[in-house]
């Protein structure tokens, strides 16, 4: 990086750059619901995941999609560090 740059981390990000991970679609037999997101998950931090259920219950999809193996996105990521967080979001998104 140049000098005269100057590195940007954390920026807040808007609504409208959040809603673009509800146009993600599979190129296999995964839910389009569950595709969509396990890319907010890898893409946006916790405060914007939470941000995006919002957006993604509102649309119509379902927080229960499952991939061909029958898994769900809970069942996927339910061994990572930091699922625990994420897990929370989607039981308080369900109600």
């Amino acid at each position: 990086m140049r000098k005269d740059k100057k590195q940007v981390i954390g920026d807040e990000i808007g609504d409208e750059q959040i809603k673009l991970f509800l146009d993600f679609e599979p190129v296999d037999a995964t839910s389009p619901s569950l595709h969509k997101l396990i890319k907010a998950y890898r893409g946006l931090r916790i405060d914007d995941f939470e941000r995006f259920l919002g957006f993604f219950v509102a649309a119509g999809y379902d927080l229960d999609g499952k991939d061909e193996q029958g898994q769900t996105f809970v069942d996927q990521i339910k061994d990572q560090r930091n699922a625990a967080e994420y897990i929370e979001l989607i039981d308080k998104a369900r109600s």
